[in-house]
């Protein structure tokens, strides 16, 4: 990963944080970008929490890669989530690679990249370092909180954690904890990356390379898990990539072949393996309930925000089960929930691609809060 990060915003957090593991940090930098502008009453802004392989740039081109926002489909002027309504902020996650804390950042005492040095972390404690980044914007309380994945677990997260700093929160196709399908999968993704020689035991960066053929791998990993079967046969099935019959070898003959192995060297430009590694690790240790003696009811209790619940018919990798979970919970615990599942077959990247019923779905159900909001306000 070779982008220049210099003009990136970013704050320094001063602030000592504990982290899961036992280990206090501060003075870190967290990165992060806003879109529209904060109104006199402060009850438009949204923080969306990006998923795994994300950063803060969320809708617009990306001025690091030069590539649209990855979530352009519902964050803009006009859409879902309208910026000329609403204040939109995003933080890249500690732990990754687009300006924030993570292990390509140079460690003060070695001067050096931290690699392996860098300290595992957890969904936890990406949450907790961006309330720094709400008190900076001088923001006491969100409309909504919001998110999809790895973002849906850390609006959940956020709301556990800061029961009153949100008005509203939208998880999207996520779940309260990883299965053992979904650590297995990661699993898969991070030993590509250490078996690959030019790892180094995390050291790459010291010899300025980076362990391409690990990483795209682990890319197309998580990339077949993005998609459902149906959507994957309608939209590739067995047909062969600009030739006639097959050529006997193993160079990409369908193309489907062809498609992941564009998606895995695609993101060795823009993301770093040890980042993976750790993000990864942090949706594993993932347990909404583990800080409520194993009680997700008790994890909910006494919150006050309003959820949607949103998943997709065609999503294996966090079902319509774990999404009703959440539901459950929530009702157990006397919080305002609702829920809705689009049928699609797009899979669990349906939140990131143009899909009518779900935009029009959590559109309305901002738009429908920033008028309580707005009404709760002014009481």
């Amino acid at each position: 990963m070779n982008y220049k990060t210099e003009n990136i915003k970013t704050i320094n957090v001063s602030k000592p944080l504990k982290l899961d593991c036992g280990q206090t940090i501060k003075d870190f930098p967290l990165a992060y970008e806003t879109y529209g502008k904060l109104n006199e009453l402060k009850d438009n802004a949204i923080l969306v929490f990006h998923a795994l392989t994300g950063d803060q740039f969320v809708s617009g081109i990306n001025p690091v890669t030069n590539k649209e926002g990855w979530w352009v489909t519902a964050v803009g002027p006009g859409k879902a989530i309208d910026t000329d309504k609403y204040f939109v902020i995003c933080a890249n996650v500690i732990g990754g690679c687009m300006g924030s804390w993570g292990p390509k950042e140079i460690d003060k005492k070695t001067n050096e990249p931290y690699g392996l040095n860098f300290p595992v972390i957890t969904i936890r404690d990406m949450v907790k370092a961006q309330e720094a980044l709400l008190n900076h914007l001088g923001i006491e309380k969100l409309l909504c909180a919001t998110g999809g994945s790895m973002g849906g677990m850390q609006s959940l997260e956020f709301c556990t954690i800061f029961p009153n700093r949100t008005f509203s929160a939208v998880p999207i196709a996520c779940s309260t904890s990883h299965s053992a399908q979904n650590i297995a999968l990661n699993e898969l993704a991070r030993q590509a990356i250490m078996a690959d020689p030019v790892w180094e035991k995390g050291k790459y960066l010291i010899k300025n390379v980076q362990p391409k053929n690990g990483l795209a791998v682990a890319r197309m990993v998580g990339h077949i898990s993005y998609l459902s079967e149906k959507g994957m046969q309608e939209k590739f099935g067995r047909k062969l990539q600009e030739k006639a019959d097959y050529e006997f070898s193993f160079d990409a003959d369908f193309q489907v072949e062809s498609y992941l192995r564009h998606q895995g060297s695609a993101f060795v430009e823009r993301f770093d393996a040890n980042s993976i590694l750790y993000i990864t690790r942090a949706m594993d240790y993932f347990d909404l309930s583990k800080h409520f003696k194993g009680s997700l009811t008790q994890a909910f209790k006494n919150q006050k925000a309003k959820f949607l619940v949103i998943s997709f018919s065609s999503d294996w990798l966090y079902t319509t089960k774990e999404n009703k979970d959440i539901v459950i919970a929530l009702n157990a615990s006397g919080a305002d929930v609702s829920f809705s599942e689009i049928k699609t077959d797009k899979g669990h990247d349906s939140f990131l691609v143009d899909e009518p019923e779900f935009l029009k779905t959590l559109k309305g159900f901002i738009d429908s809060m920033h008028i309580k909001f707005k009404n709760e306000k002014r009481i």
